[in-house]
């Protein structure tokens, strides 16, 4: 069974490129399975900088929503790149999904897969308390959804300043 690792840290950390480069190291193409939707123009930007960031070694496949889904349908094609836990959040969260289902089932599949999975996911827990119940809401689901899948991973990282520090 391929391993899992989860790549975690704030804001700009380097999170992404820790786990892309991570992702190459264990295979050749890899795929990035992207979380992002780009609803502005500030958004679509940053995901054009990602994309421009990576090569032609990199298979795109969307899944904004269909984690599970888009794992099953990519296992056995090479390593993947999950970017990001946190946007996949949300946009479940927006959708009014259950994200505690998903999120179980999310890591009830991780140890199915034949190839190695890398996931990046944002730590948010380390700021200040949000000032809305929808912030709030969203803190504690990242918290426990990334204790979840951090639970589950063969090893986890923390990005601090571009490097990552392994914890697990």
């Amino acid at each position: 069974m391929g391993k899992t690792i989860l790549i975690t840290g704030g804001a700009r950390s380097g999170k992404s490129g820790i786990a892309e480069a991570m992702a190459l190291s264990l295979g050749r193409p890899a795929v990035y399975i992207a979380t992002a939707e780009a609803h502005d123009a500030e958004m679509a930007a940053r995901i054009a900088t990602h994309q421009a960031r990576r090569g032609p070694e990199w298979l795109d496949h969307p899944a904004p929503r269909a984690l599970v889904a888009a794992l099953g349908a990519t296992d056995g094609k090479g390593p993947r790149l999950v970017d990001c836990l946190t946007l996949w959040l949300t946009n479940l969260m927006l959708a009014e999904a259950d994200w505690r289902g998903a999120g179980q089932a999310l890591v009830a599949a991780l140890p199915a897969q034949r190839d190695p999975v890398v996931i990046v996911t944002n730590e948010v827990g380390m700021g200040i308390v949000p000032d809305n119940p929808l912030g709030r809401a969203f803190r504690d689901a990242a918290g426990l959804l990334n204790q979840w899948v951090a639970a589950a991973a063969d090893e986890v990282y923390l990005a601090v300043s571009g490097l990552p520090l392994k914890v697990k």
